[in-house]
């Protein structure tokens, strides 16, 4: 069933702070590391209260008084299949309470969505998988982000279902920390419809050829204008490929020099009323974007799997849906 976004409970909360959400027959309370949901019934969902969820969780407690019906959910966050998302300022829970009459695979006949949002602890960084925050792989002393957004990029996304001809809004990220100023690139981006990626995996290319944006000769795709090197906005206009189907897009991420920009450490736009390739950073150089036509080679340095340890990620953002709902 697809998210109703104008119904989301949206409570944010400190690290010490207890946020509450009620509205009409089911009060959220968002805790530091749980959730305490209470739902006033329908009497037409009494009869059978394993067949009442939060996620995969069945209610902590059922009472069926003469006032009416009432089921207590009090669980951590780490349980009941709660997914979790980040931004660089949120850290964000989602889930659904349901009724589900039938078994699985019958959809659900109610369904309402809880939603914690805390201020993400200061260091955090994301090591987990959701369907709007990348699998981490990365190693050494850079910490790497990437995540899914709303249209504006100003907060997580509230849906991981997309129309086709809308836009998936993509934000990576890497923490200077100590380091000099780093310029995050993604070298290479691909669609599937599997978590793992096999040399047999039926795949749709997005990026290649060391950071050309292949998707944007097309569609709409485009690198939007960074507002710091160390990160870089994607607008990934959704596709065809496995339309309906779980679809996982997978990515190689680059810190590098800014300084140092070449044939394959690059982002390169195509501009559709040039015919031109251009480089994102700096539309002067947009020659090192000439190569996307053929192949991309470096001029006898390393290749970047060699570079110094921490220099690059590999990441997974999904399961996305694109469906055939118009605009």
């Amino acid at each position: 069933m697809k998210y109703l976004l104008g119904f989301f409970v949206f409570a944010i909360a400190t690290a010490f702070d207890v946020s509450e959400d009620s509205n009409g027959d089911i009060q959220i309370t968002c805790e530091e590391r749980s959730v305490h949901v209470k739902w006033k019934v329908d009497k037409t969902m009494t009869g059978n209260p394993a067949r009442l969820f939060l996620g995969s969780c069945f209610p902590s407690q059922f009472s069926n008084a003469s006032n009416g019906a009432e089921a207590d959910f009090y669980y951590p966050l780490s349980a009941c299949d709660f997914r979790r998302m980040a931004t660089w300022k949120y850290l964000v829970y989602e889930n659904k309470l349901t009724y589900r009459p039938l078994p699985k695979p019958s959809p659900p006949s109610f369904s309402y969505p809880v939603r914690c949002v805390y201020d993400r602890p200061k260091g955090w960084t994301p090591t987990f998988q959701s369907s709007s925050t990348g699998v981490i792989q990365g190693h050494g002393e850079l910490a790497f982000h990437m995540a899914i957004l709303n249209y504006d990029f100003s907060g997580p996304a509230e849906s991981n279902v997309f129309p086709l001809g809308s836009f998936v809004p993509i934000w990576a990220g890497v923490n200077q920390q100590a380091h000099q100023p780093l310029l995050l690139l993604l070298e290479e981006c691909v669609a599937s419809t599997t978590l793992e990626v096999y040399p047999d995996t039926l795949t749709y290319p997005l990026i290649t050829n060391k950071g050309c944006l292949v998707d944007s000769k097309k569609s709409f795709s485009k690198f939007l204008p960074r507002y710091h090197s160390s990160s870089i906005l994607l607008r990934l206009q959704t596709f065809r490929f496995a339309v309906g189907q779980e679809v996982y897009i997978h990515c190689k991420l680059i810190a590098w020099d800014p300084d140092l920009l070449n044939e394959e450490k690059k982002a390169c736009n195509y501009n559709k009323a040039t015919g031109e390739w251009e480089l994102l950073d700096d539309p002067f150089q947009s020659s090192l974007c000439q190569c996307c036509e053929s192949t991309c080679q470096g001029r006898g340095k390393r290749d970047t799997d060699s570079a110094p340890q921490g220099l690059v990620l590999k990441s997974v953002l999904g399961p996305l849906t694109f469906t055939e709902d118009s605009l």
